[in-house]
């Protein structure tokens, strides 16, 4: 049975430990508003580009582009988008299980070769243990902290990996933020383009608002579809920020609301006994008295 010392010490340390994850989801929870804010400030160029490639559909043309050749995956890159920090749940682990499942589907489609870049630490630590016939892993000087300016010579590697036929596929493991308390596991094609994809992606307003291309539809459509890829890849890695700093909210305060539970059960063990020493104090002195 625990003395009152004891009891006290442990009351001590697990008031500490609340005092800590409080202040870490208070971090977080700033960290997550200004992912968001980030996030809702790529709306507009997403937006205005695939408004773009809307008009560009509609006009029924025909279409060329490195970026949208199809060809048979004998060589798959998979990207998946980590943190650099723990504390955060499971999202690390559900990612990693995600990108053995995307390796495995990649195989028995036929690829012969699969290239697995991951992204943060934490994802690049266990992607180096991995061991799969025909995996590679490649890793790239990226963290979390990044911004604009350091994902695009990102995006140009995999663009020109895929036009130099390095990859025939490449697919994207990340969390898509949508709440502070929901976030969705994704995996989304990056290259080659589906122009299927992208009309499904049209505008309904650019039926109604033919425009006229200059110098072509055709080579603005090349010129738009670097743009759309680069987009994307900024909206993927503001998803894949914001969620990583959800989790790590949830996760503190799941942590500070287990510490508040223990807290309050050693403070009512620590109140019996101490209340069960006063006791027999007590009855020690009447019992003295008694003897007299």
């Amino acid at each position: 049975m625990a003395t009152l010392r004891e009891l006290k010490s442990r009351i001590g340390s697990v008031a500490s430990t609340q005092k800590t994850t409080s202040a870490m989801k208070m971090i977080s929870s700033a960290k997550l508003r200004k992912a968001a804010l980030q996030l809702n400030q790529l709306t507009p160029y997403s937006a205005m580009v695939r408004e773009v490639i809307s008009h560009l559909l509609v006009t029924d043309g025909e279409f060329s582009s490195p970026l949208i050749e199809q060809r048979e995956p004998a060589s798959v890159a998979v990207v998946a988008m980590g943190s650099d920090d723990g504390l955060c749940g499971a999202f690390n682990i559900n990612i990693f299980k995600r990108v053995l499942e995307v390796i495995k589907e990649a195989k028995r489609a036929g690829a012969r070769r699969v290239t697995l870049i991951p992204m943060g630490r934490k994802l690049t630590k266990a992607a180096l243990k991995l061991q799969m016939d025909g995996v590679e892993v490649k890793t790239v000087e990226l963290n979390t902290r990044n911004g604009a300016q350091q994902l695009q010579p990102f995006t140009a590697m995999l663009v020109d990996g895929f036009t130099g036929g390095e990859f025939d596929r490449v697919e994207v493991v990340y969390m898509h933020y949508r709440s502070t308390s929901r976030q969705s596991l994704e995996c989304s094609r990056l290259l080659p383009v589906s122009v299927e994809a992208l009309a499904g992606q049209m505008d309904a307003r650019a039926a109604n608002s033919p425009c006229l291309f200059e110098p072509s539809a055709a080579a603005i459509f090349r010129a738009v579809l670097p743009l759309f890829i680069r987009a994307t890849v900024q909206n993927i890695y503001g998803h894949s920020a914001a969620s990583e700093q959800a989790t790590r909210v949830m996760a503190m305060q799941t942590a500070s609301d287990n510490a508040a539970e223990l807290l309050d059960a050693l403070n009512l063990e620590y109140n019996k006994l101490r209340q069960q020493g006063i006791t027999t104090e007590l009855l020690d002195i009447l019992g003295g008295q008694v003897d007299r």
